[in-house]
């Protein structure tokens, strides 16, 4: 009974240090997870390159003028109104 008595109380303490050094290694990597998220929290907020929103911006003009060009088709914009907002939107 000694012996069993002796492997079940070994069995537990080598558990016990398991667990206290896998919640130890735990806890250290997420502060270091925190900490990266932290400086990396400024870098993201950067603009992104110049190129993109020049891109994006003639889209985006390009699909008001399509708009415009089926309101006025369907005659919901008279012909003055639709050279005001084209204007409007070129700039």
């Amino acid at each position: 009974m000694p012996g069993l008595l002796r492997g079940v109380a070994r069995t537990a303490v080598v558990a016990g240090t398991a667990t206290a050094v896998s919640n130890r290694v735990s806890r250290r990597q997420a502060g270091r997870w925190a900490q990266q998220d932290a400086v990396q929290e400024p870098v993201a907020a950067a603009p992104p390159p110049a190129a993109a929103p020049a891109a994006d911006d003639m889209t985006t003009k390009i699909d008001q003028l399509k708009q415009l060009s089926t309101l006025k088709e369907q005659g919901v914009l008279t012909e003055e109104e639709f050279a005001e907002q084209k204007r409007r939107i070129l700039g």
